[in-house]
């Protein structure tokens, strides 16, 4: 809990969930398909190219027993090589795309399926590996049709990853939302360095799932707070009766896998952003007799390979929400982009909080990664003047 940077009269809560480490003696075999785009579309440097450098690296992190094999979609779709862990098979493989023709996204899927079906591998990972600029102009194009294909997959255990690549025509909500449908995740790659972090640093979190449809919900004790909004994750809510029904679809959680949440609340007795209303309830005797708890938190999960969810429970206590200090540390730096993503989508209620204090508020640091997100407040600032 901290002081919120760009107003006062508010706090932040920030809420942590993080996937436990699996050592990689540990990690079950895997049966990856990588599913590759070569339309005329991804042509350019920071595409082709970027996917080859990319899918290469995660070859050269492959076990024994693992497996890959090869898709590629243009005007129609194609095997180019079969399941096989010899590294030095799949860069060669992948150093002969070229790029040209339309894109068959629909049927590059069905096809990547279809595949990972018949060297489907029990009780180990069975995933689609999709790299694209989400260009999908031929075959499957309905939304709804493409959704529908991927979540009865997902049903029978091959889930789906992400990974786009490319400006210009790149449909990133697309992206995004078959991956979710996919009970996979999507990560955008736009450098040879991205590239490692996400598909070697990463490549647990990002092709191990421990535990599924796992669900988060918050109930902030009103006599302590009377007002609350979420920052971001407005393409992730569920209502508030999907948390306890087990056939409601959520996120996954890989190993080492690490999810923030941050919620701007204001106490009850400060100002709010909405004026207190004329008719509004008092708090009912259970929140009053509980008034040195700030907030109650629910997670559900399931186990890779389980279909009922487990429940953890703990409550916030609300000591030192008047006195709270500003965000220091960790806290300050998830504050921070927090707060630069709502700058870039012009939120009121950041009010004249300025690239230059994002950039403060995130501080010094030794990590590239991070290093690279200030000088992203940086660049933004810049083109804002002029």
């Amino acid at each position: 809990l901290a002081r919120t940077p760009w107003n006062a009269d508010t706090r932040l809560l920030r809420i942590g969930l993080r996937g436990y480490d699996l050592p990689r003696k540990d990690r079950p075999p895997a049966n990856l398909v990588f599913l590759v785009d070569v339309s005329g579309s991804m042509f350019s440097a920071d595409k082709l190219p970027l996917v080859k450098t990319a899918l290469s690296g995660l070859a050269g992190e492959l076990g024994a027993k693992d497996r890959v094999s090869i898709v590629v979609y243009a005007g129609a779709a194609g095997l180019v090589l079969e399941p096989t862990n010899d590294t030095r098979k799949i860069r060669e493989a992948l150093d002969r795309l070229q790029a040209g023709g339309s894109t068959a996204g629909g049927a590059g899927l069905q096809l990547a399926y279809q595949i990972a079906r018949d060297n489907r591998i029990e009780g180990g990972v069975n995933r689609v590996i999709l790299a694209t600029d989400g260009d999908f102009n031929v075959g499957v194009r309905d939304n709804k049709a493409l959704i529908a294909m991927i979540e009865k997959q997902r049903d029978s255990g091959i889930t789906l990853t992400t990974l786009g690549f490319g400006t210009g025509n790149y449909n990133e909500a697309m992206m995004e939302q078959i991956a979710d449908h996919g009970n996979g995740n999507y990560a955008y790659i736009d450098s040879a360095l991205e590239a490692r972090k996400v598909l070697t640093e990463e490549m647990a979190s990002t092709l191990f799932t421990i535990a599924k449809d796992v669900k988060i919900q918050v109930e902030f004790n009103p006599a302590v707070v009377s007002q609350y909004r979420l920052l971001g994750y407005e393409n992730r809510a569920l209502r508030d009766e999907d948390f306890d029904n087990d056939k409601v679809d959520a996120g996954e959680i890989g190993a080492g896998h690490q999810v923030t949440a941050i919620y701007e609340i204001v106490p009850t007795g400060a100002k709010g952003w909405v004026a207190p209303r004329r008719y509004g309830d008092a708090p009912a005797p259970a929140a009053t007799t509980k008034s040195g708890e700030l907030a109650y938190v629910k997670l559900r999960y399931k186990l890779p390979d389980g279909d009922t969810s487990r429940l953890l429970e703990r409550p916030v206590a609300a000591a030192g929400i008047g006195s709270a200090p500003l965000p220091t540390g960790d806290f300050a730096f998830a504050a921070a982009v927090a707060a630069f993503g709502q700058k870039l989508r012009g939120d009121p209620l950041l009010g004249a909080f300025s690239y230059a204090q994002i950039g403060a508020l995130a501080g010094k640091q030794s990590d590239f990664w991070r290093q690279e997100f200030i000088r992203l407040t940086a660049v933004a600032g810049g083109l804002a003047q002029n």
